[in-house]
């Protein structure tokens, strides 16, 4: 398959900003999608592999700027000249290319989907000296050789900015509509949405649809594809939490670290966060307590992850052990100074039989046999079965004298759904007016921050899953010198000028991929703002590097807390 041909997909639902419209284009296309062609199915999400690959693009906007220069024969200045003016490097190399001046660079060749995918997977492999000499190879050859349309979309899959509105949801409705037509589609997309859940694959997703229903019910966890995990609703009380949990329920610590997948098979161990980024070199010491602690042939568990002060054993905040997520280096003194410890409270795989249909009380009493409890290393969660409002409410006191967030309420018949925030599984925290948003711009500081952002515009999810609004700006809760467990503003800096698609004057746009959880004092209405709202007051609390896009904060969250907020004044 000719990329040009994805590039005029690309640019079909580029031009419409109607969901329907969009699968609809994208279902035709579906059709005629050869098995041969699958992997385009990561294209179209602007990836290069299934979720919990960690081998990704990641090319900073600079290297992209280079690469269009070196195959258009545009000076740099140039290039940065028409980015900052029209505002998307897409666009940029697509202009260039038509202007395209004679180089020492000629391909001639077609550009095919094997050859954009084998360049583009070649890239995350490269390290060490003379790495940025040969992206910059791969990525001009792709360049010189593509059309004006193809440059464009490969310039925005390369910084990871393909701005046509595709989400997974889309690519599930349109798989649905093109190989299940009529009374079957509704049907098909829940099979598919569930199928997709367990894999979290797309190119298997699409040779399954097209074989029939039957295929994607016989979908199977498989200890080397991350699952989404599932997600707990709030509860108002703990008598609401009986309410939907039921008249016996158990009650676990909700803990103040972050969520991992624990997948095993065998001698191998493979961990996920919940954005389903396999962070299995940056954590070794869980990969060893997995092998030593966990008696399974093959096991896919839940857990929540704590960090503790290694000489006083005092449990510590999610952001002081936040970086071991991020860091690739100095690994092994990070394991030293800031050691974890595996809380794990369900299991959907043991022994290559799925467990996901079976109830949580099954699971858990399973999970306390399999697990060989070692204190600071890994033990199952502290978990409290009963019918009684007054014990649940002592287990609660007793989970924040612990330094943990509060609890976690489970129905005890109820099954596992992975990829969804369910009702009968509730969280019960303590009062605090905090929100999780994602960054989407910055502004350049002056004086002693001269040279980093100083300034972060904050986003919340709108009622379309691929819109964010803006909410307001934030400066405080950033340190200016580096301290364990905060973040400072080079350090964010640092995180965010690679995500820069957009730059005028001091103030940059940034693709939405740091999420950051925000406190504030209040919410006010403002016009301000493309939400409607402001926050007053609004501090950085912590990084969440560990939460994917789709778990942020959403317009109607916004509006609910402003809403309670009345009430309560």
């Amino acid at each position: 398959m000719l990329y040009q041909e994805l590039a005029e997909l690309y640019k079909q639902i580029e031009s419409t900003t109607k969901r329907l419209e969009k699968t609809e284009i994208l279902s035709k296309f579906l059709k005629e999608l050869s098995d041969e062609d699958k992997d385009v199915m990561y294209l179209l999400m602007g990836r290069i592999h299934p979720e919990g690959n960690e081998k990704e693009i990641g090319i900073s906007t600079q290297i992209a700027l280079k690469a269009i220069s070196k195959s258009s024969g545009a000076t740099d200045s140039k290039v940065l000249e028409m980015w900052k003016k029209i505002g998307d490097l897409g666009k940029v190399a697509e202009e260039l290319s038509k202007q395209k001046k004679q180089t020492t660079l000629k391909f001639t060749s077609k550009l095919t989907i094997q050859k954009v995918l084998g360049n583009l997977r070649k890239l995350p492999e490269l390290e060490g000296k003379g790495t940025v000499s040969l992206k910059l190879l791969l990525i001009t050859e792709l360049l010189a050789s593509a059309s004006p349309l193809e440059a464009k979309y490969l310039t925005r899959t390369l910084i990871g900015d393909l701005r046509i509105g595709i989400k997974s949801s889309t690519i599930r409705e349109a798989l649905a509509s093109a190989f299940f037509p009529g009374d079957a589609r509704k049907q098909a997309s829940e099979k598919i949405q569930n199928a997709y859940d367990k894999l979290s694959d797309l190119a298997i997703i699409f040779e399954l649809s097209k074989k029939g229903i039957e295929q994607l019910e016989k979908v199977s966890l498989k200890t080397d594809k991350p699952i989404k995990v599932m997600l707990a609703q709030k509860a108002l009380s703990i008598e609401d939490g009986f309410e939907k949990c039921g008249e016996y329920l158990a009650a676990e610590y909700k803990y103040d670290g972050f969520r991992m997948l624990i997948n095993k098979k065998d001698d191998l161990v493979a961990l996920y966060t919940r954005r389903l980024e396999n962070v299995t070199k940056q954590f070794p010491d869980i990969v060893e307590v997995v092998e030593k602690n966990i008696k399974a042939k093959s096991c896919i568990i839940d857990s929540e992850i704590i960090g503790y002060n290694p000489k006083t054993k005092r449990y510590m905040p999610f952001q002081a052990i936040s970086q071991r997520i991020r860091r690739k280096y100095e690994i092994d003194r990070l394991v030293k100074e800031l050691p974890v410890e595996v809380k794990a409270f369900d299991i959907v795989l043991f022994n290559d039989e799925d467990l996901i249909n079976s109830p949580f009380k099954q699971r858990s009493e399973l999970l306390k046999k399999i697990i060989k409890s070692e204190k600071y290393k890994i033990t199952t969660a502290d978990q409290l079965i009963t019918n009684n409002v007054s014990k649940v409410r002592e287990f609660y006191k007793k989970a924040i004298k612990n330094n943990q967030e509060g609890l976690i309420l489970k129905n005890l018949n109820a099954p596992y759904k992975p990829g969804s925030r369910v009702g009968y599984m509730l969280k019960l925290k303590e009062e605090l007016r905090d929100f999780d948003l994602v960054i989407t711009g910055a502004e350049y500081g002056a004086g002693k921050r001269a040279g980093w952002f100083s300034s972060f515009i904050l986003s919340c999810m709108g009622d379309k899953k691929d819109e964010y609004l803006e909410i307001g700006k934030v400066g405080t809760g950033i340190n200016e010198k580096e301290e364990e467990g905060k973040i400072t503003f080079k350090e964010l800096t640092k995180q965010l000028k690679p995500l820069i698609i957009d730059e005028k004057g001091t103030t940059v746009q940034v693709k939405p991929k740091i999420i950051v959880a925000v406190t504030y004092q209040e919410i006010q209405k403002s016009t301000n703002y493309s939400s409607g709202y402001a926050l007053r007051f609004p501090r950085v609390n912590v990084l969440r590097p560990d939460k994917p896009l789709s778990e942020i904060t959403d317009i109607k969250d916004v509006e609910d807390a402003y809403g309670e907020q009345k009430n309560k004044k």
